[in-house]
Order: structure tokens, then sequence, then C-alpha cells
């Protein structure tokens, strides 16, 4: 039985709390026994429901539209991975390039950056001249 003593406008109490079977709780207050019904509060569950994942998108006849790999033959473009200023171009375009070739050197924090081509192939075009500052992510050449 947990005993508590309450002070209510200047007059003491010593409530003792006994047992609760089905919401009535056997109470006794200053040595008087009183039978008390608690109130049965209805508590209100959140529900959380993940979120599904959205459907894949269809075209107008009910194939799944699916991206595709770039085919063997694609263009990829390289592009400039901080800002800074062009300071050379080593290549053309028609130029035959290795992955490891450098194309440019991209001066860029006061660091020259060596920009290479990436993938094996040959030089669509070079989208820069020596001397431009360009942005991060700006092209700078494309490789077929």
């Amino acid at each position: 039985m947990k005993e508590y003593k309450y002070k209510i406008n200047g007059n003491n109490y010593n409530v003792s709390v006994g047992d609760i079977v089905d919401n009535i709780a056997e109470v006794m207050v200053n040595g008087m026994p009183y039978k008390v019904e608690l109130e049965n509060k209805q508590t209100s569950v959140n529900v959380v429901s993940a979120p599904r994942p959205s459907a894949v998108p269809r075209t107008s006849t009910g194939e799944k539209i699916v991206s595709k790999p770039q085919a063997a033959g694609a263009s990829k473009q390289v592009t400039a991975p901080l800002p800074g200023t062009i300071l050379s171009i080593s290549a053309k375009a028609g130029d035959i390039v290795k992955a490891a070739d450098t194309v440019i050197i991209l001066e860029a924090m006061k660091m020259e950056n060596s920009i290479h081509a990436g993938f094996d192939g040959k030089i669509a075009s070079i989208n820069v001249n020596a001397g431009d500052s360009v942005l991060e992510g700006t092209v700078l050449f494309t490789i077929e």
C-alpha cells in the first residue's frame, strides 16, 4: 500500500492507496476507507506508417519507364570539378585519348589541377578556351 501526505487548505491528510481492480481503487483517507473509481481515460494512439515507395512511372500505353544506360557509342561530358581558370588545353577536337590522358589544366585556389579524359575515346568537342573562368559543373569537353 502506498502512502501519501497532502496538505490542502491548511488541513493535513494521510492518504493510503491500496489495490486497484477494474478501475476501482481502495483508498484510506485519515483512517476512513473509500472506494474510488478511476477515470478511464482513452489515450489516442498515433499510428505511424512507413512511406511506401512510389510506383514506377508508366507511359500512356502502360509500359514502365526505365532509364537505360548510355550506349557504347554515346558521348560523355567531362565537367569542371571545382571553379577556376583554364590554364592550358593539351588536346583538340578529333584527338584520340585514353582515360588517364590529361586534357586540360585547371587552376583553382592557386593550384594546378589536371583534368583527365576519364574515358577512352575521341574528343568530340572542347567547350572552353585557355584563360576562361569556369564554375563547378561547367562542361569542359565531350568524348565520344
